[in-house]
């Protein structure tokens, strides 16, 4: 690859995350206000879920400016980490949420928010795949991963919501989160072992 391409793919990589950054800081405001008028804790953790990929958003980026393997493998350690903090969430919130019986009320905002998150988050996971396929770049490939578990979460939480608003079924969202764990039980195995080859 010439150094003119490779330079386009670094500012195609640097476009897609500070998009993702953007997206996920006017998210937590929109999700928390959501979540505080329907009393929702799938809305709120939606919004954790939203610092977490803040979080691994910036460490690619941090990647993305500097090069060399240890600094490769940190960034690797710094997602997986994230992916870790992921799962427990997951675990935590929707055990809470079925133990407690806590049902909210429907959240319009919040079903029009997590609907646009997930096609967004699906169109930005693509291209971040690709990016980083094409630079030969583990990291943003990885975090690219991340942003895929966002959309897949945004549309769970959007199918549960929406169980929610249309049978009341308020139960349909924690059982969602509980298979988004498994996912980010595997990506947490695969990032490791990648870390310390």
């Amino acid at each position: 690859m010439n150094e003119t391409s490779r330079t386009a793919l670094l500012r195609r990589g640097f476009t897609l995350e500070y998009l993702t950054l953007g997206w996920n800081v006017i998210g937590i405001v929109v999700l928390a206000a959501a979540a505080i008028s329907a009393k929702s804790v799938a809305l709120a953790g939606f919004g954790l879920d939203s610092l977490i990929e803040i979080g691994a958003s910036t460490v690619v980026v941090w990647e993305l400016f500097g090069v060399g393997e240890a600094r490769r493998r940190r960034a690797l350690r710094l997602i997986g980490a994230g992916f870790a903090a992921l799962a427990l969430y997951l675990v935590a919130q929707s055990t809470w949420v079925l133990a407690s019986g806590l049902r909210p009320h429907p959240s319009a905002l919040g079903i029009g928010w997590t609907a646009v998150t997930a096609a967004v988050m699906f169109a930005l996971a693509a291209g971040k795949a690709r990016t980083g396929a094409a630079l030969d770049n583990p990291v943003l490939q990885t975090e690219g991963r991340v942003t895929l578990v966002d959309g897949l979460l945004a549309a769970a939480v959007l199918v549960g919501l929406a169980l929610n608003a249309a049978l009341g079924w308020w139960w349909a969202d924690p059982v969602a989160g509980y298979v988004l764990v498994c996912y980010a039980v595997r990506e947490v195995r695969e990032i490791f072992s990648r870390a310390v080859e």
